[in-house]
């Protein structure tokens, strides 16, 4: 049975562009999570999940294909595109422009105010979400190159990237497989970890 014109499925939330509730739920989450830790309180682990899942759901849903210009309008023209305009009417990348100031602002603060490297929670989380937007960010800068190559990239170093993050992982999965994590210390487990979310930034 066809979809009546002007089903749910084609309007926007609130009548904003696509993506701008996401937008405000992320940014609503990061608001929460940084102010927590100013105030010296530790995140429940409850919002670090959602504040991790709204992170990669959202640097990970734009539209990947780079396609013409022309090419775009006549998609959406078509219907078989939304239309994307930017969420909350804002210029390209400023919301990820502010999720990254505010952790940096949150990291300089709790440095300056020498409480960086006295929690052992604050370390963990800032170091799990700068690894993986260091790999989006990783993601868009070789993008961008490769699509002004005249060669396409070479398999050899997303083949490297995949087996260096294979065995970071095996490393501190086997001990945990066979019942000792004891074997290795924290800070390896937080390097491994680290590894594997820059890997899933960066793809």
């Amino acid at each position: 049975m066809a979809e009546p014109v002007g089903s749910p499925k084609n309007w926007p939330p609130l009548g904003l562009p696509v993506g701008s509730v996401r937008a405000l739920l992320t940014l609503i989450i990061v608001g929460v999570v940084c102010l927590n830790l100013v105030r010296g309180q530790d995140p429940e682990v409850l919002w670090i999940e959602t504040l991790l899942i709204a992170l990669a759901h959202y640097f990970t849903s734009r539209r990947f294909v780079a396609l013409p210009a022309e090419v775009v309008k006549r998609l959406e023209a078509e219907g078989i595109l939304e239309n994307e305009r930017q969420p909350l009417f804002l210029p390209r990348h400023t919301i990820r422009v502010i999720i990254l100031a505010a952790f940096i602002g949150l990291s300089v603060y709790l440095y300056r105010e020498q409480r960086l490297w006295n929690n052992p929670h604050a370390l963990t989380l800032l170091g799990i979400i700068f690894a993986y937007l260091l790999g989006a960010m990783f993601r868009a800068v070789t993008g961008w190159f490769h699509r002004n190559r005249a060669h396409p990239p070479h398999r050899f170093w997303a083949d490297a990237r995949a087996v260096i993050v294979l065995l970071a992982l095996a490393v501190i999965a086997i001990p945990q497989l066979i019942g000792q994590p004891e074997i290795l210390p924290s800070e390896a487990h937080r390097i491994a970890l680290a590894f594997v979310l820059f890997y899933f930034g960066s793809r």
